[in-house]
């Protein structure tokens, strides 16, 4: 599904991705490893499509996806990607319903079908008590979860997943783990997700393990 050929990334005169290959296939849940500074997030934010590489192809389903135009790009990502970062970057003055709507919105799709769709998501994700709840009204664990519905308001292909449990006691964070391969078996929802979490990396079908810029190894569950 997605394919990433000789990618190079350098800021200033610091190179932080060397030539990764990688190939994520639907229906995975593939963790990225490595000590700070490996180039874990900038890859994670280059397959998402939030930043670029300075060479390189990202492929999604053949097409070459960095090779499109800013608005093509915002268009692709809001249809096809979802995103969940460590600390969940929720809009404080929404609620837990609005906050799952808003790439439903962006996307122009019907209100009342994204409404229902994220009640429905909230649900699933045992919030149907706190739909109407603000960020601040929240726990941290229910804050990710509503995190989770909004990335998959619109059925997106892929979710990618920054440090998602990093600021998560020990019970939410085996919460949220749960969750994701609960989606990945229930939808064949795929996931690339960095994490320094040891127990999420094992579980994952493969941990990719990056060392100064290049993935070194692969582990299979």
């Amino acid at each position: 599904m997605l394919q990433v050929v000789n990618v190079h990334k350098k800021y200033g005169s610091l190179e932080v991705l060397k030539g990764i290959d990688l190939t994520i296939h639907a229906g995975e849940v593939v963790s990225i490893v490595g000590a700070s500074g490996a180039g874990k997030s900038t890859l994670l934010h280059i397959l998402g499509t939030l930043d670029s590489a300075d060479s390189g192809d990202v492929m999604f389903d053949d097409k070459n996806i960095s090779r499109l135009n800013p608005t093509e790009l915002a268009r692709f990502r809001n249809r096809h990607i979802g995103f969940i970062f460590q600390f969940h970057n929720l809009l404080p003055e929404f609620t837990a319903l609005e906050n799952a709507c808003l790439p439903g919105f962006l996307a122009g799709r019907p209100e009342l079908e994204v409404t229902e769709r994220a009640a429905e998501l909230l649900s699933m994700l045992n919030l149907s008590h706190r739909m109407h709840h603000k960020p601040s009204e929240m726990s941290g664990g229910e804050q990710q979860r509503t995190a989770v519905a909004r990335a998959l308001i619109n059925s997106p292909r892929i979710i990618f997943a920054d440090e998602p449990s990093g600021n998560l006691d020990s019970k939410n964070a085996q919460e949220l783990h749960e969750i994701f391969f609960k989606l990945r078996d229930e939808f064949n929802q795929t996931f690339v997700i960095v994490t320094h979490n040891e127990q999420l990396a094992t579980m994952a079908d493969r941990t990719l393990i990056m060392k100064d810029g290049l993935i070194v190894q692969e582990v299979r569950a």
